[in-house]
């Protein structure tokens, strides 16, 4: 008995960018061709529910076995095991770095350790994100951090380059490893309401302006690590609140210029001095470990809850350019600091 076969004789790696996505968000074979099916995939393609089947395991295998080039990005260019076109490598590379907001919500901040990795069950539970694509997101954002960590340069950029990823992507990473540096506290009740990308954007202003590498783009640990003489100087800020005659002529100077010009002046006049001494407070513990990671909670509890009223943000933009009785030095400072604060502030106001 004769049987006729098609044959197909090709050197470019075949991969479904569908069966890769389903791979990547943890789905079983079977699940993975339920979906196809589901989808049509079956008359489109005039085929069986076996071939479908045998299509899905292979795709997966291919996966599997290019996971170990993902982690080192650059290998996947040079090895010859694969044949696949560069857009196909570059679309490989920023999926399997692309992560869930909603996962990434759950563990900034934290630890990339072991006892993290741990709780994965209870975040893979918590955000609907599968296990396995829980895993995988934890040990990309703890691979990350650790082959930049000690790198010399900008970390945006040592990310893009180490890892070939997308600008976008390779920011959003900087904030990832930022935050688990820093260790910040992001998971308390009042600032549940704030995003991942709410955190990145203010991760940004603080490695722009308050790291090292704000200063000297080619130190060690230049954009992990807030710059300890710039955190002293900021203590040296306390003359705001503790001298009587600068906080007055701070408070006439901002009046004068708000006077009939926002509806919320008289809430601005009441809460100036609680503002001004919550904003000082906040500058001259950042010395502190512990006052760092509470950071965010500070900026929540002594500055947004002050500013609620949207008219308020303008008394902080002007609070930012006004000068007064400070000498050059401590007016550097201030300024540095309340760039910053003003981006954050008004980032993280959600109506």
């Amino acid at each position: 008995m004769s049987v006729e076969l098609d044959v197909f004789v090709g050197n470019t790696t075949i991969m479904d960018e569908e069966v890769y996505q389903f791979w990547l968000d943890g789905y079983t074979v079977n699940d993975a061709v339920k979906v196809r099916m589901e989808g049509g995939v079956l008359e489109e393609c005039e085929a069986s529910a076996e071939v479908l089947r045998s299509d899905t395991m292979d795709q997966y295998r291919t996966f599997q076995m290019c996971e170990r080039l993902l982690h080192s990005p650059a290998k996947l260019a040079n090895q010859l095991l694969f044949q696949i076109p560069p857009h196909r490598q570059v679309m490989l590379i920023e999926r399997y770095y692309t992560f869930d907001g909603v996962f990434v919500r759950e563990v900034l901040g934290k630890k990339l350790s072991k006892g993290t990795k741990k709780d994965l069950d209870d975040v893979s539970a918590k955000t609907g994100v599968t296990l396995k694509s829980c895993r995988r997101q934890f040990d990309n954002f703890k691979r990350v951090f650790k082959v930049v960590e000690e790198l010399k340069g900008p970390l945006v950029e040592n990310i893009r380059q180490h890892f070939l990823l997308s600008d976008k992507l390779a920011r959003d990473y900087a904030a990832i490893v930022f935050f688990a540096n820093n260790r910040f506290e992001t998971g308390k009740k009042k600032l549940h309401y704030l995003t991942f990308q709410d955190f990145a954007f203010c991760a940004g202003q603080l490695i722009s302006n308050w790291t090292v590498g704000a200063l000297d783009n080619m130190v060690e640990d230049m954009d992990v690590d807030l710059e300890k003489e710039f955190l002293q100087d900021l203590k040296e800020l306390k003359i705001l609140i503790t001298d009587k005659d600068l906080l007055d002529q701070h408070k006439s100077l901002v009046c004068t210029a708000l006077r009939g010009k926002t509806k919320a002046f008289n809430e601005m006049e009441a809460n100036f001095k609680n503002l001004s001494r919550g904003l000082v407070n906040i500058a001259a513990k950042l010395t502190n470990t512990k006052d760092v990671r509470d950071f965010f909670i500070d900026l929540v509890e002594k500055v947004y809850n002050f500013t609620r009223s949207i008219y308020l943000f303008f008394f902080l933009s002007l609070s930012l350019s006004l000068s007064f009785s400070l000498s050059l030095r401590h007016q550097v400072v201030w300024d540095r600091y309340m760039g910053v604060i003003k981006s954050c502030i008004l980032k993280m106001y959600h109506d």
